[in-house]
């Protein structure tokens, strides 16, 4: 299942921890977050002793938002070693998010 990141635990569970992490900012209203969301779920499934998978919802954690420019959704970073080292912004099949997450495994 993937992980819920909020403005209170991104810190620690994000850009502090050893593992890579794939973050989907999203929002209850979003369509095309909608078709994301079950990639990402089984995304979580299949890599998640390798890497913290989890979400953002844009609505609830505006800090985090803000912090890094989120201006469409859903938008997806990448974080390693506390930093973004890659993005992919709107909706994008599962191969395509597999294969960004793989690169920084």
């Amino acid at each position: 299942m993937a992980l819920e990141f909020t403005d209170a635990n991104f810190q620690q569970d994000v850009l502090e921890a050893d593992k890579v992490a794939m973050i989907d900012f999203w929002a209850e209203w979003c369509g095309p977050c909608r078709m994301v969301g079950p990639i990402v779920e089984e995304l979580a499934k299949e890599y998640g002793s390798q890497a913290n998978i989890g979400k953002v919802n844009v609505d609830h954690n505006p800090e985090i938002t803000q912090r890094y420019r989120i201006m469409n959704i859903p938008t997806i970073l990448f974080v390693k070693n506390g930093q973004v080292v890659d993005k992919q912004v709107g909706a994008a099949p599962k191969a395509v998010l597999e294969q960004k997450l793989k690169a920084h495994l």
